[in-house]
C-alpha cells in the first residue's frame, strides 16, 4: 500500500453559482429548528443581507458577530449562551467566520473547554459529534467551507494558533456565491487569494501527496491563475474572476485536508499566534522568499514538480520556474500587499522560529532559512 494513501473530504452538499445565497432560506425552511447566525459586521451591513433580510431572520433565533479569529475564550462564551437552545449554525463570512462557527457547532457537543481539545495544547481527544453548519463564504481564500479543522487563536494568554479537527466538522453544506465577492476592498481580495494560491501550491508540493492530490491542486491553480489579474473588475471578466477564485479555494481546502502544507504555513501558524497580521498576507508575504529558496533548490522531486506545474499554467517558456511564477503573480496582483506594512522585533523573529516547522515540505527547512524567509517578508526592528 501507498504511505502516500489519499482520503478525500468535502461537503455532502455544495451549492455554487452566482446569486446562490437565494438558496438558504428554502434549505433553512424545509427543515426548521432552532438556528443560530454567525457572521461579520459587514455582511449585516451590505445588499446582500438587506436583500434576504426578512425571510433569515424568520428562520433564526439570533446572530454572533465575528471580527477576529476566535479564542478559545470567545468559544466558550458562546456555548456558555446558547447551549440547549441551537440546533443549526449558519455562517456567512470570511474564514475568521467560518472557523468561529466551526468551533461554536463542535464545542456545543463537548463537555470540557474549548483549549482542553486543541491541537498542540489540549489533552483530550475530540470526538465525532457537531452540530449541522451551513457554510458560506464572503471571501475566497481559506477554504474553511471544506476543511475538518476550525482555527481557533489566542494572542493574549496562552499564545497560540492551533485547530480542532475531525473529518466530521467539515460543514453539512457549502454555499459557494460568488457575487458575495463582489464590492470586497482590493486588500481583502488579494490577501485572501494569495492565501487560497498557497493552500494549493503548498499541497501540490507535499511529501504527503500524490497524483491524485496533485490534480485536484492544479486544477484549482489554472483557476487561480485565471482569476488573480481581474478580481476586482467590474465588466464581466470580474464575475468570471471571482468565480474562478471561489473555486480556486474551496479546491484549496480540499487539497490541504488531503495533503497538509508546507513550511510557509508552518512559520504562519506560529506568527499568528502572537501578531494580528491577516492570515491571508502573511502566506503571500513568505511565499515569494519560498518562490526564491525553491529557484536554487537541487532537490529533484521539487524541480520536476515545478517544471511540470509551469508548463500546466503557463504557456512561456522559462529556466526558472519559480522566479517566473514569483514575477508573474507580483505583476498581475491587484494590489502590491507585500510592500510596505507591519513590522518584527528581533525577539518575536526569535519566538517564531522556535517553534516554527517545515509541516509537509518536501524539504525539511533550516532555521537560518526560514529567518531568510521572515527577515524578506518583514522588516525587522531592534
Amino acid at each position: 500500500m501507498s504511505v502516500n494513501l489519499s482520503e478525500l473530504y468535502s461537503n455532502q452538499r455544495t451549492l455554487f453559482g452566482r446569486g446562490s445565497l437565494d438558496k438558504l432560506v428554502p434549505l433553512l425552511a424545509a427543515r426548521s429548528q432552532p438556528t443560530l447566525l454567525f457572521c461579520g459586521q459587514s455582511f449585516l451591513q451590505g445588499a446582500a443581507y438587506e436583500r434576504i433580510k426578512a425571510d433569515l431572520n424568520a428562520q433564526i433565533i439570533g446572530y454572533e458577530i465575528v471580527s477576529h479569529e476566535a479564542s478559545p475564550a470567545e468559544i466558550d462564551g458562546w456555548v456558555a449562551r446558547w447551549r440547549g437552545h441551537v440546533d443549526r449554525v449558519v455562517a456567512i463570512g470570511g474564514g475568521s467566520v467560518l472557523d468561529a462557527a466551526k468551533a461554536f457547532s463542535a464545542m456545543m457537543q463537548h463537555p470540557l473547554p474549548t483549549a482542553r481539545y486543541l491541537e498542540k495544547v489540549g489533552d483530550s481527544a475530540v470526538q465525532p459529534v457537531t452540530l449541522p453548519l451551513i457554510a458560506i463564504p464572503t471571501t475566497a481564500g481559506t477554504g474553511s467551507e471544506v476543511t475538518q479543522n476550525a482555527v481557533v487563536t489566542d494572542q493574549r494568554d496562552i499564545q497560540i494558533k492551533a485547530s480542532l479537527r475531525h473529518p466530521v466538522f467539515v460543514p453539512e453544506v457549502a454555499i459557494l456565491d460568488p457575487d458575495l465577492l463582489k464590492g470586497a476592498p482590493d486588500h481583502v481580495l488579494a490577501t485572501c487569494g494569495i492565501d487560497a494560491f498557497t493552500h494549493l501550491f503548498e499541497a501540490y508540493l507535499s511529501a504527503k501527496g500524490n497524483l491524485f492530490t496533485q490534480q485536484l491542486a492544479v486544477t484549482g491553480l489554472r483557476q487561480f491563475i485565471q482569476a488573480w489579474p481581474a478580481l476586482n473588475s467590474e465588466e464581466s471578466a470580474g464575475d468570471a474572476a471571482r468565480e474562478s477564485m471561489m473555486m480556486a479555494s474551496w479546491l484549496g481546502g480540499v487539497a490541504l485536508s488531503s495533503a497538509g502544507l508546507g513550511v510557509i504555513h508552518g512559520i504562519a501558524g506560529e506568527l499568528g499566534a502572537i501578531k494580528p497580521f491577516h492570515h491571508g498576507e502573511v502566506c503571500g508575504r513568505l511565499l515569494f522568499p519560498f518562490l526564491d529558496l525553491l529557484a536554487d533548490s537541487g532537490h529533484p522531486l521539487q524541480q520536476t514538480l515545478m517544471s511540470a506545474l509551469h508548463g500546466q499554467l503557463f504557456s512561456e517558456a522559462t529556466d526558472s520556474p519559480a522566479q517566473f511564477l514569483k514575477t508573474w503573480l507580483q505583476q498581475q496582483a491587484i494590489l502590491p500587499f507585500w510592500q510596505g506594512g507591519p513590522t518584527l522585533t528581533g525577539e518575536e523573529v526569535k519566538w517564531i522560529l522556535a517553534r516554527a516547522n517545515s509541516k509537509n515540505s518536501l524539504v525539511n527547512y533550516s532555521r537560518e532559512q526560514m529567518e531568510t524567509m521572515i527577515a524578506q517578508a518583514w522588516r525587522i526592528t531592534a
